[in-house]
């Protein structure tokens, strides 16, 4: 039998084994009554080392069991065998638009930028089983690096394997959205959305920001957009090392076109967020996922397995026992 699935229907009829001790406590007492009694001056002569005679409280024994099995059966214990099925009602298509520029290589996250969004990243992808993803790169150009796909080995090998230098310098914010709305524009989800991360201004490409918003917003593709580094002063690369092929990095002004942003996810009915430490952007990552569920049913079905008819045939066998014992075995001593 499995405990984890065993119940009561009635469990209230439990408080009656309460009674038990009292039951017993009444026939503790009452045993001599029981008894046929013969007074005689003086009990020499007889012998009372009669094995069977002091078995004589199995028979009381066996009513309080009997008693006790009715008690259990009336709280109809049963086993309970569940089975689950879920259904996805409307799934949800994402694309995180991703910007690989040198600058994602700042210090003001740890150990840099990008790193620490790939950390992110690839937790969210795994708190999205039911949904298809989607990832898009750029930085002077844009392409798509993934797909959308359901396959979240695939999605979260490619952010594992992101990385500056791919592409032309520069940061084209227009780019990077178009990729991403190009792609979901022949998406039948009920629900397209995109993630647009940055850490700096549009200077480059040949698409407006504003235009790809408008596409978006025609579209009905919902835009949540993050500025990625801290306020103030950061470590940015500026110069490679022909020696080493190590970076140098100097003091530089964070400079991200909140502005634009925000008019990109006010636009599309998404929100904008700024993070500005690794835990800030865990924490927009979170309210994300949050913000856009997709919306599982879930039908559970209920096998009940009665198991009362087994104390009530143990309290008849019981029972049965009782009198067959006292009318044959204990006959001579009642």
């Amino acid at each position: 039998m499995n405990w984890s699935n065993f119940e009561f229907y009635n469990p209230e009829f439990l408080w009656l084994l309460l009674v038990l001790p009292l039951v017993a406590a009444w026939q503790f007492f009452m045993r001599k009554k029981d008894t046929a009694l013969l007074t005689i001056p003086s009990i020499k002569g007889f012998k009372t080392t009669s094995f069977v005679s002091k078995l004589k409280p199995v028979l009381y024994l066996l009513r309080l069991l009997a008693l006790a099995a009715i008690i259990i059966a009336l709280a109809r214990p049963r086993n309970v065998a569940v089975s689950k099925k879920t259904k996805t009602n409307s799934g949800i298509d994402i694309i995180m638009a991703i910007d690989v520029s040198a600058s994602m290589l700042a210090r003001d996250l740890k150990p840099n930028r990008l790193e620490a969004l790939k950390k992110v990243a690839i937790d969210f992808v795994d708190r999205r089983p039911n949904d298809r993803i989607g990832i898009v790169v750029y930085a002077g150009e844009s392409f798509t690096q993934t797909p959308i796909t359901s396959d979240k080995n695939i999605v979260k090998r490619t952010i594992s394997e992101l990385q500056w230098g791919q592409l032309d310098g520069g940061t084209a914010i227009g780019m990077g959205l178009g990729s991403g709305v190009n792609r979901l524009k022949e998406s039948t989800a009920k629900s397209k959305v995109i993630i647009l991360l940055t850490d700096g201004v549009n200077n480059a490409g040949n698409i407006d920001p504003r235009t790809a918003t408008e596409l978006a917003r025609e579209l009905e593709i919902k835009v949540y957009t993050i500025g990625i580094g801290t306020n103030g002063m950061a470590d940015f690369p500026w110069s490679k090392d022909p020696r080493t092929g190590k970076l140098n990095f100097r003091k530089q002004q964070v400079e991200i076109d909140e502005k634009l942003l925000q008019e990109i996810a006010t636009a599309t009915d998404g929100k904008y967020f700024r993070a500005t430490d690794n835990q800030s952007l865990k924490e927009i990552y979170d309210e994300i996922d949050a913000l856009e569920k997709t919306k599982i049913e879930e039908f559970k079905y209920y096998n009940y397995q009665e198991k009362f008819r087994v104390f009530i045939f143990l309290s008849i066998g019981l029972l049965l026992l009782e009198f067959v014992l006292k009318n044959t075995l204990f006959k001579s001593f009642l």
